[in-house]
């Protein structure tokens, strides 16, 4: 059984989450790839998947440890899917959520249609050149709020409210959040397909 992996991510955010959610599953240790000197990987795909076994490789190359990466980002369907893969960027370097959801407002200003989703793809590659990597994905339905609400989360939570809730995901607690998100619904099927391999 896996104890230790590497993430392929420095996202705080992310680390945060991932440690909460696989902590019952025996996953103890979750080391991200920054504490390791490990550089982030290229990106230079148009789909989540193709990111995510490429950042997951990287990783796991470097450090010769199994590692976990996600490409997650937010779908609006009124931009023809955008920010997308570029969500993390979408108003240039360096990264900044304040200036990606300001660039998102401004290009929805006026736009009737804010229906969106966050997709999450996660891939677990237990050596660099895993022939089966584990892969599960998942989706989070909801729409783009006219301004931001809250200040929990990260990227765009305070603008994105989930489909049978009334407040923004920044507003939302943390456990909520770590119950029912895209990465949260991605993980359990990640976890359930670990646990089929021991079987």
């Amino acid at each position: 059984m896996l104890t230790q992996l590497l993430l392929a991510s420095n996202n705080a955010g992310k680390l945060k989450e991932f440690s909460a959610l696989l902590a019952p599953l025996g996953i103890s240790q979750i080391v991200p790839q920054g504490q390791l000197g490990i550089p982030e990987a290229e990106e230079p795909y148009g789909t989540f998947i193709e990111n995510a076994l490429a950042k997951a490789r990287h990783a796991s190359r470097l450090s010769g440890l199994p590692a976990l990466a996600d490409d997650s980002g937010l779908c609006v369907d009124a931009l023809g899917g955008a920010p997308g893969v570029l969500s993390a960027r979408y108003a240039g370097e360096p990264k900044s959520d304040q200036r990606n959801n300001e660039a998102l407002l401004a290009a929805l200003d006026g736009t009737e249609n804010r229906q969106a989703h966050y997709y999450c793809v996660l891939v677990l590659v237990r050596s660099a050149e895993d022939p089966q990597p584990i892969i599960a994905d998942a989706v989070w339905r909801g729409h783009i709020l006219p301004a931001a609400r809250g200040e929990g989360g990260f990227g765009y939570d305070p603008l994105f409210q989930a489909q049978g809730y009334e407040i923004s995901v920044a507003e939302m607690a943390s456990a909520e959040k770590n119950r029912i998100s895209h990465r949260a619904q991605a993980l359990a099927q990640l976890v359930n397909r670990l646990q089929a391999l021991q079987k």
